[in-house]
């Protein structure tokens, strides 16, 4: 069992230090990150892993105390995909989180009490600027990698685009140039369940009860939207909690109904309901073309290798919004590797059926490894 701790950077101490997309001023600015391996002498071994919507910096080995790893733990260790023997993997948690990065629920200097809605709103551009920041302090010229999955893999293409010459390859899974209309409507649904809760306060709620019951729903439809119909099926179907027992009222009944009130409420224990509402206008703010530029457009100045994965079953980023983002590097003859894994676990393939994803990214990295730095 291999342990690790949290590591913590703070910059822009005055409170406009920090310039966000929008315009809007922030500071100071703490960012959250974890390391695993060791950074070679050139520094040419460094793979920044950037998180989905509501991971962490915690994304390999164990903290003390804990009896879980972090959440791609799977991926990331000694002679795993992400190979901490040859590599320097980097993940810091995200702006307007609420796992160690600034955030809403952090202190406003120039108040002395949580931000709340006070809180700027930020982009996915936004995290990136803060990742770019945390890799100057680290002295990182050059990544090997820059990858990620959902929320992660909008955040990697992002930085393609911003930092072209940074990096020498990005892998993005279960992604996004864009959020359509029916991301955007999911989102949305959550916002407002969290806003409605009698408990919300106007986002004030930071040393009074917090507003869980609609936190509490948000997830239970998010948690919906990251399955399939197949995983749903195979996991719950029309099983009861007890055998064969209708009771003809609004109890909890099915299997299924037990096991989303319990995801509903134990995300409730570990995450901030205006960070929730944060990260998701974040991701639904996110398009690379601005609504103005074409795509391909968009991908002139990459210079990055790419490598994109996307799941058969996966109905929120379904596999053509991948197919959208390959197309249009190879229009610019950006070398692209795209795949198509058969998964029946929907969004949530790329953390939980990680077999033959593993064995593409182990392969794509040696690959880029001995043609882009060796």
């Amino acid at each position: 069992m291999t342990f690790v701790q949290t590591q913590y950077i703070t910059f822009a101490q005055s409170p406009d230090d920090f310039i966000l997309r929008s315009g809007a001023r922030l500071g100071p600015v703490t960012v959250a990150y974890e390391t695993y391996g060791t950074l070679n002498e050139a520094k040419s071994n460094a793979i920044l892993i950037v998180h989905a919507f509501t991971g962490d910096a915690h994304a390999a080995c164990y903290h003390k105390g804990d009896d879980k790893p972090g959440w791609w733990d799977d991926m990331i260790g000694p002679g795993k995909p992400f190979d901490t023997s040859k590599y320097f993997i980097i993940c810091s948690n995200v702006l307007g989180s609420c796992r160690g990065t600034t955030g809403p629920a952090s202190i406003d200097p120039k108040t002395g009490k949580p931000y709340g809605l006070t809180f700027p709103v930020v982009t996915i551009q936004d995290m990136v600027l803060v990742q770019k920041v945390l890799l100057d302090r680290l002295g990182i010229i050059k990544l090997l990698s820059v990858a990620g999955g959902s929320m992660g893999g909008m955040q990697a293409v992002a930085w393609a685009v911003m930092y072209p010459g940074m990096m020498h390859s990005v892998i993005i899974i279960a992604a996004c140039h864009r959020h359509t209309a029916q991301q955007i409507a999911f989102h949305e649904v959550g916002r407002q369940a969290v806003m409605s809760d009698p408990d919300w306060n106007g986002g004030n709620y930071y040393g009074l009860a917090l507003p869980k019951r609609g936190l509490a729903v948000a997830r239970m439809l998010g948690h919906i939207t990251y399955m399939s119909e197949t995983s749903m099926e195979q996991k719950f179907g029309r099983r009861l909690v007890k055998k064969d027992v209708l009771g003809y009222n609004f109890s909890k009944e099915f299997e299924v109904e037990g096991y989303l009130e319990y995801r509903g409420q134990s995300f409730t224990e570990r995450f901030d309901p205006n960070s929730y509402l944060y990260l998701t206008k974040a991701m639904d703010y996110f398009d690379l073309t601005d609504g103005t530029q074409k795509l391909s457009e968009v991908f002139k100045g990459v210079t990055a290798d790419f490598f994109i994965i996307s799941f058969t079953s996966d109905w929120l980023y379904p596999s053509y919004q991948s197919q959208t983002m390959a197309r249009a590097l190879k229009a610019n003859d950006v070398d692209v590797s795209y795949v198509e894994l058969s998964s029946n676990y929907g969004h949530d393939a790329f953390l939980v059926e990680i077999d033959e994803q593993a064995k593409a990214v182990s392969n794509y990295l040696a690959k880029v490894y001995k043609e882009r730095v060796k």
